[in-house]
């Protein structure tokens, strides 16, 4: 009798640990434990969505003539932890051996490194195929370069898998990468069609019902679950996308609206992340509808570029860089993450649209990730353990193989430069230039400093300065610094001096420009849902200067 270990990311029917599974012997263990629930403490739509998917897969199997030992969360006798649950399964059926699937996290792998001694059985830890690149040719394309850039990477799966080719070297297009047409402010009479909705059938029901009985304590809130929680959901979801919003997807995927949490996004890597959506027939069907003329290739190239680019670069990334990794902090970044991060109660009407969508729907796209919510914490100097504990928590999508090196590597330049080969710093006027969030914002984005000043202007040219030196020599950052050093000096000061106190205030759970100088008090990091502030309606004065 072989164990076959099933985790909660790999609802798979063609998962590796089940390949010639033998249904008259074999047993499938899927544990839902509390480890897994609170190593961080997930969003309880990330808990939901995860059990949810595991309940609908193992009544799949069962439904397959496959024996399914399922631990619930709340069973008698639950060890509560994977190590513990595996050594009861093994011996409880009398298993020869143990099989499962290369995990998606470090702390997992070293976990099923050590079943072998738990169990007194052998493991054997297959691959998992599921990906587009394996691990070893990840390896194999990173070994000697001095740069390992996704570009580069993307090119070469492209050449690989035929995605997006009219020959072995010519891209369709003649162009490899359109992402500079895939930068438009969404027009204020276009109205994005809103994606499907799934919601939650019975089993979903229970497990909700269970999240927040367990963990009431935890992020966000479970009123708009409307995740996907079978393949056949994900499925439907990824045909509402290609059909719907992947004609404007290219025009307007960095773009951000107040009340427009999805826009023309494709809200899959949920359902991708946790196994019922494979990431190549997602390809396969955007490419598909380009060939039929149903979607432009801008758009088509830059959503392939997510999936082939950016996805399987990020994974081959982590497991060529752990442990370590996650460990580096070259920026030297080591202030404390202000409560705003759980409450959303902030002025600034960008960081609170981003945070409070990501509450109500454990979800906020890649430029509210990037150029707003990590933007800021990299401008501020946050500690990126606990930014990226933060992006762990809140996002339904988030496991560590794909969080750690998009926050620490391109949110916060920890890594040193190792993913991104500049800081994605940016100052109020970007999110201006990508947003309406700025029109009716308590702050003026006009201003650097002063009073009503973007905090994102004067974070950033402090950032600048701060900085400077250990940048002096990056050609991609040459004319933020020129700017800088035709500043008068004193306008730096005033700058640096209005961040040192704006960032003083926040760690003191402050915030001038909040209505009737409302306050949140620190509380330890425990993530909690306060409500969102109305803007200050304060007057702005518009003064020149840069933005």
């Amino acid at each position: 009798m072989i164990l076959r270990v099933v985790l909660g990311d790999q609802c798979t029917p063609g998962l590796s640990a089940l390949e010639g599974l033998d249904p008259a012997s074999d047993v499938v263990l899927m544990a839902e434990v509390r480890a897994e629930c609170t190593y961080v403490r997930h969003h309880k739509q990330k808990i939901a969505l995860v059990l949810s998917a595991m309940r609908h897969f193992s009544e799949l199997l069962r439904a397959r003539g496959i024996t399914v030992d399922y631990v619930r969360l709340d069973d008698p006798g639950n060890t509560q932890s994977l190590a513990g649950e595996v050594a009861r399964a093994a011996k409880a059926h009398g298993a020869r051996r143990i099989i499962c699937t290369h995990p998606g996290e470090f702390r997992v792998l070293e976990d099923m490194q050590g079943w072998e001694e738990a169990t007194g059985l052998p493991v054997e830890i297959r691959d998992d195929a599921r990906f587009l690149c394996t691990l070893d040719r990840f390896r194999a394309w990173a070994a000697g370069r001095k740069q390992l850039r996704m570009e580069y990477f993307y090119r070469e799966m492209r050449r690989e898998t035929g995605l997006l080719m009219h020959a072995p070297d010519e891209p369709a297009g003649g162009q490899w990468n359109y992402d500079s047409e895939n930068r438009a402010a969404l027009p204020a009479d276009l109205r994005p069609p809103a994606p499907r909705q799934f919601p939650p059938d019975a089993v979903t029901r229970d497990v909700i019902a269970l999240v927040e009985r367990e963990f009431p304590d935890h992020f966000g809130t479970t009123e708009k679950f409307a995740w996907p929680v079978t393949a056949e959901a994900a499925e439907q979801a990824l045909a509402d996308f290609i059909a719907h919003r992947l004609p404007r997807f290219g025009d307007y995927q960095d773009a951000m609206a107040e009340g427009e949490a999805m826009l023309f996004h494709a809200l899959i890597s949920a359902a991708m992340n946790c196994g019922l959506l494979d990431p190549m027939r997602a390809c396969r069907a955007a490419e598909e509808a380009w060939q039929r003329g149903d979607a432009p290739l801008n758009a088509v190239e830059g959503f392939v570029r997510q999936i082939l680019g950016w996805r399987e670069y990020v994974r081959g990334l982590y497991w060529l860089k752990m442990p370590d990794y996650r460990d580096t902090n070259a920026l030297e970044a080591h202030r404390k993450l202000p409560w705003l991060y759980w409450s959303g109660e902030t002025a600034m009407a960008c960081m609170r649209a981003a945070i409070g969508q990501t509450r109500d729907l454990a979800y906020a796209h890649h430029i509210q990730r990037l150029m707003v919510t990590g933007n800021f914490a990299l401008l501020a100097g946050l500690d990126p353990a606990e930014v990226n504990d933060w992006y762990m928590v809140v996002y339904a999508d988030a496991y560590e193989w794909v969080e750690l090196p998009n926050t620490h590597g391109m949110a916060l330049h920890a890594d040193g430069g190792i993913m991104a080969s500049k800081p994605y710093a940016a100052s109020g006027a970007y999110i201006n230039r990508m947003s309406n969030h700025c029109r009716g914002c308590a702050y003026d984005v006009k201003r650097p400093t002063g009073p009503g000043a973007c905090p994102f202007n004067f974070l950033y040219w402090d950032f600048m300065a701060r900085h400077a030196p250990r940048f002096a020599k990056n050609p991609r950052m040459a004319m933020p610094l020129r700017t800088l050093t035709k500043m008068a000096p004193e306008k730096v000061a005033a700058m640096r001096a209005e961040a040192k106190g704006f960032l003083d205030a926040l760690a003191e759970g402050r915030e001038p420009m909040l209505r009737g100088g409302r306050t949140s008090a620190a509380q330890g990091g425990r993530a909690m849902s306060l409500p969102l502030p109305e803007p200050s309606p304060a007057p702005r004065r518009r003064v020149p200067g840069p933005g």
